[in-house]
C-alpha cells in the first residue's frame, strides 16, 4: 500500500486557531492570522479539542492519493461519509491478470497451504475475467468474477475534524488490519504538516479510556508505540 499527501490547506494549525479566535474576540477576518504564535495556537487547539469545539477543524482539508488498497478495505473507507472520494473504476479500466494485483493477508501469505489455495482461486478468477472480456463481455459485467481483495486506487479528501474521527475508529487495535495500516500512514503524514492539530489524534485508549464494548485488552503505551 502506498499513501501520499497530494494537497493540504496551508498553515493548518494557525488557521484552526485563527478561526476559533473570531468566535471569542472582536477581530476582523483580515486580522485573524496576524501575530499567530505557535505556543498560543497549541494551547487554544488543545482547549478546543478538550471542549469538543471541533467545528473550527473543518476549515482544514487534506487530500491523499492511495494505491494498493483492497476493495475489502475501500468498502470500509467509503463509510466515512464526511469525505470526498474518486476511485478507479472497474467499469472503464481493464483489470490486470497479475497476481500482485490482489492483496494477500499475512495470515494466508505465511501459511503455505492456505497461500496455495488462495493463489489458485485468484488465478482461476483472473483467467475467467480475461476470457469473458475476450468474448466481448463488457468490463462492467466481467468484473463480477474478480476477487474482493483486488487492489484499487483512489483520491480521498477529509477535513481535520473527520480525520480525527477516522483515526479514533481505525487506529483501534480491533480495526481491520488493512484500514488500520492506512490510518497509521495517513496520521504520520498529517502530523508532519499539522503537528498541533493531530497531536492528540488516535484511539481513545491513548488519551482516555477504551470505548469499545469488547476491548482488545492491549492498550497502546503512547503515540510512538502506535506509529512505529
Amino acid at each position: 500500500m502506498n499513501v501520499i499527501l497530494l494537497a493540504y490547506t496551508p498553515q493548518p494549525d494557525a488557521l484552526v486557531a485563527a478561526a476559533a479566535r473570531i468566535c471569542y474576540k472582536d477581530v476582523t477576518a483580515s486580522d485573524l492570522l496576524k501575530g499567530e504564535e505557535e505556543n498560543l495556537s497549541r494551547k487554544l487547539i488543545a482547549d478546543l479539542f478538550k471542549s469538543g469545539h471541533m467545528s473550527t477543524f473543518e476549515h482544514v482539508n487534506f487530500t491523499f492519493g492511495i494505491d494498493g488498497l483492497s476493495r475489502v478495505a475501500s468498502h470500509q473507507l467509503v463509510r466515512h461519509r464526511v469525505a470526498s472520494f474518486s476511485q478507479q473504476s472497474q467499469r472503464y479500466v481493464k483489470m490486470t491478470a497479475d497476481p500482485e494485483a490482489v492483496v494477500i493477508p499475512d495470515t494466508i501469505k505465511n501459511n503455505p497451504e492456505a497461500l496455495k489455495i488462495f493463489s489458485s482461486a485468484v488465478e482461476i478468477s483472473q483467467k475467467a475475467y480475461s476470457d469473458l472480456v475476450n468474448l466481448g463481455i463488457s468490463k462492467e459485467d466481467a468484473r463480477f468474477i474478480l476477487p474482493h481483495g483486488h487492489s484499487t486506487r483512489l483520491v480521498m479528501t477529509m477535513n481535520a475534524r473527520e480525520l480525527h474521527h477516522f483515526f479514533n475508529l481505525r487506529l483501534c487495535r480491533r480495526a481491520q488490519w488493512e484500514i488500520h495500516e492506512l490510518a497509521r500512514k495517513m496520521l504520520i503524514l498529517c502530523r508532519e504538516k499539522a503537528p498541533v492539530l493531530f497531536e492528540k489524534a488516535g484511539p481513545a485508549c491513548i488519551f482516555g479510556a477504551c470505548c469499545e464494548a469488547r476491548s482488545c485488552g492491549k492498550i497502546y503505551k503512547d503515540m510512538e508505540d502506535l506509529l512505529k
